[in-house]
């Protein structure tokens, strides 16, 4: 083959050295983070983020994407329940979007963490740790939520792995198991039948005094569901996988799997500077074109919803690309 029909199938020559399609794409991506203003500048880059990225990169949308690398599901060993993907690891799912995204040349990436947000006249300015600053005139937030954990040994090792918070994301590979759940009250008592579902092997752990009502323990009773409510000391684990519960009374039990539900505050605190509402449980809130109570600015993901799974975040980010865009033509036009 000749040099010429080399290069224009598989690259092109840069400085005298070949650089394959992949490369130059990425090459192509990093030159536009000298750029400093953007139609659309997105916060955070997972699965939403990225799902919004591509809907306006394919709008022909100037965007920057900043993400820290920090995932809440880094953890996580298998995705499920997202079609075309079911099994495969949180990583690959994210490596392969992003390869995908960054076809898209009007898309750029930036690897960091924003420290402050402004609004302006025309638009927001977004500033980065390293003291960088770029603007856009919209934004998006898929910044995601901070899981607050309870301070047991063995409980932040073990979670995404067999300490779940979602029985449709990973109930099925734990079926039939042993399997607890750490809650107390109505909490406790939601769960305990969600997850009878998936199991009748189920106890509950209230970690101390059982707030159930007398009502809801004649039902739990009914479907023999035990309830424990010692304190618990530490869960002993293999690389995040459970073996047992230990309790501050001494005793210990078994299990395979346990699901915990507990408080959260928001990844980034940007939004609610810029003034954006939250909702009651501490959500972004958001109307159906994914817009927050600040105009120009929306959000999508976990940072929005208790509907925490790949596929609803994949959705949310398209939808929220969509509006982006179709608010920008309207300006424009």
């Amino acid at each position: 083959m000749k040099r010429r029909d080399f290069i224009k199938q598989s690259g092109i020559a840069l400085s005298g050295m070949m650089v394959p399609m992949p490369l130059l794409s990425a090459i192509k991506n990093n030159k536009m983070i000298h750029q400093t203003n953007f139609d659309v500048i997105i916060i955070g880059g997972s699965y939403a983020g990225l799902a919004t990225a591509m809907a306006l990169g394919r709008a022909l949308r100037n965007v920057l994407v900043i993400d820290n690398g920090n995932p809440c599901n880094k953890q996580t060993p298998h995705s499920h329940n997202f079609l075309t993907n079911d099994g495969k690891t949180p990583k690959e799912i994210v490596s392969l979007a992003k390869q995908q995204v960054q076809m898209y040349g009007s898309v750029s990436f930036l690897e960091g963490l924003v420290k402050t947000g402004l609004k302006t006249k025309s638009g927001f300015e977004i500033e980065i740790q390293t003291g960088e600053v770029f603007t856009s005139k919209k934004l998006v937030f898929a910044t995601g939520i901070r899981d607050i954990m309870p301070p047991i040994p063995g409980f932040a090792e073990s979670w995404g792995i067999s300490v779940l918070h979602c029985p449709y994301c990973h109930g099925y590979e734990v079926r039939h198991q042993k399997t607890g759940a750490i809650a107390n009250g109505d909490l406790v008592f939601e769960i305990a039948t969600l997850i009878s579902n998936w199991t009748k092997d189920l106890t509950l752990y209230t970690n101390g005094k059982s707030s159930l009502s007398v009502e809801q323990k004649a039902k739990l009773d009914k479907h023999d569901i035990n309830i424990i409510e010692a304190e618990i000391n530490r869960l002993k684990h293999k690389d995040g996988y459970i073996q047992k519960i230990y309790f501050k009374n001494g005793t210990n039990v078994q299990a395979k799997a346990i699901y915990a539900r507990f408080p959260f505050v928001q990844h980034s605190s940007i939004p609610q500077e810029l003034g954006c509402e939250l909702t009651q449980d501490g959500y972004i809130k958001i109307d159906q074109a994914q817009r927050t109570s600040i105009p120009c600015v929306y959000a999508c993901g976990d940072n929005t919803t208790r509907m925490r799974t790949v596929a609803n975040a994949v959705s949310m980010g398209t939808t929220t690309g969509l509006m982006v865009n179709k608010e920008l033509i309207e300006e424009e036009f």
